[in-house]
This record gives structure tokens, sequence and C-alpha cells, in this order.
């Protein structure tokens, strides 16, 4: 099978009958999101379809996602090119997760920050260790998370995904499962993986593949809402005060008001 034939960078992928588990793998980077790993994750998600029924999407203990890799931006901006990587295939992964033929798991421990919100929304299920925390940072930037916001907004609501943006402030697990983008957290969420996973076996992958396809044709926000979202992204990500800003935190470590 494919998922189990590449040499990946950026995560670790494996195969135990038909669950397919998928580890965010860039500790040198705190688990950021760059071409890459959406390239990666792309691949094993196209790889899973008609042979996985169950995907689960983890990162470490400490980190499940921290965010657009600021060092690639970075990287960019000082030999004077324009950003890039283009949101449409992050977008698009993520819908992959909303909308593919099989179960999306995260499994959520330590950190979930900015981007790494996109794939916890995006999942059909979200398991989080009691240590989890969830936060948008992108404001602090002059950023938003233009792309991010479908998936959460679907999740929550808008009131909440608003107040998460504007507050840049991280929410316990405990906050997140009262606000419904975590649905179970437990002090021992290894040992709550398991158990979830013990019963989603039982599915059949036809029925699967069925209710999803049927789930996703009863909401199209993620489809509608596709254009704003890229042109969101783009606009902040275009804007050089705030690449400016980008540069000086990678070269210095200080944040804008610093």
């Amino acid at each position: 099978m494919g998922v189990l034939s590449h040499a990946y960078e950026t995560i670790r992928a494996r195969l135990d009958d038909n669950i397919c588990f998928v580890q965010i793998h860039r500790p040198e980077a705190n688990n950021a999101i760059d071409n890459r790993l959406i390239d990666e994750i792309g691949s094993v998600l196209r790889d899973c379809e008609g042979v996985a029924k169950i995907v689960v999407l983890e990162g470490s203990r400490d980190v499940f996602c921290s965010g657009a890799d600021f060092k690639e931006i970075q990287a960019g901006f000082e030999q004077n090119r324009s950003r890039e990587q283009d949101p449409g295939p992050l977008y698009d992964l993520w819908q992959r997760l909303a909308s593919g033929p099989y179960i999306t798991v995260a499994h959520v421990q330590g950190r979930a920050n900015a981007g790494g919100i996109g794939f916890v929304a995006a999942c059909d299920i979200v398991l989080g260790d009691t240590n989890a925390t969830f936060s948008l940072s992108e404001l602090l930037f002059g950023l938003m998370p233009a792309c991010v916001l479908p998936f959460l907004i679907r999740r929550v609501g808008f009131a909440k995904a608003n107040f998460m943006t504007l507050s840049t402030q991280p929410i316990s697990a405990a906050q997140a499962q009262a606000w419904g983008l975590v649905d179970i957290c437990e002090d021992n969420s290894p040992n709550l993986l398991r158990k979830q996973l013990l019963r989603l076996r039982r599915l059949g992958t036809d029925g699967i593949a069925r209710y999803k396809r049927y789930a996703t044709s009863l909401d199209d926000v993620l489809s509608c809402s596709k254009g704003k979202a890229l042109a969101g992204n783009l606009e902040v990500f275009s804007d050089p005060s705030n690449l400016q800003k980008i540069d000086r935190y990678v070269r210095t470590g200080k944040f804008p008001w610093e």
C-alpha cells in the first residue's frame, strides 16, 4: 500500500489493519505546517481511500501543531519573494479530512495553535488530553485565521470562533470540550483513543463512506466559504507590514509589541 511505501520527512505513518495513524513529526519546528507537511499528509489521505476506514491524526505529547512555519515564510521574505505557500492545498487538505470516505480522528496532546486548530476542527472526532490547549494567535501578528474559521465555525459556531480569534488566548481542553471543539477529553488520552477505536473498528467501510457522502451533502459551508477564505489568507500574508513582523520575530524572537 502507498501509505507505507514512502519515506516521509515531516510525518510518521503506519497502517494497523484498516486504521491509518498519521503523526505530525517536525520536532525541530514545533510541528509547524510547511509545504512538505501538506503534501505528505495529502498523499497519505489519498492512499487511504478504499483501504483505511479510520485515519488518526496526532502530534507529539507537547505540541499537536503550532500553525504556519514562520521560518518558511521569512525565508521567502528575505529573498524578496512573495509567499510561496498557496493556501489552497492546505484548505483542500482540511476539506479532505472533513469529507473523505473514512472517519478522521484528531488525538490532541499538548498545544494546538493557529493552523493546528484547522486540523482539529476538520476532523470528525476530536479526542483531547486534559492538558491540551487550543488557541488562535494570528491577530498578534496582524494576520487572521482566514482558512481555519470555516472549519472552526462549523464546529463551535461564530461567536466562540470570534472570541478565540480576538482574544488570541489559549483555552483549556475542558473549555474546548464545553464549546464542542473537543468531543471527549481524559487524563490518559492514549487509552481514550484505544477505547474509541475498539468501537469504531466495528463499523463497515462502505457504511462509513456512504455516511460521509451524505453528511457532506447536508452542509456545503466549507465549499461555499473556500473562495473568501483563500482571498482573506492571501491578503494578510501579502501585506508587507505583516511579513516584516514575521521576519523580525524569526530573527530576534521578539513579538510585534516588544
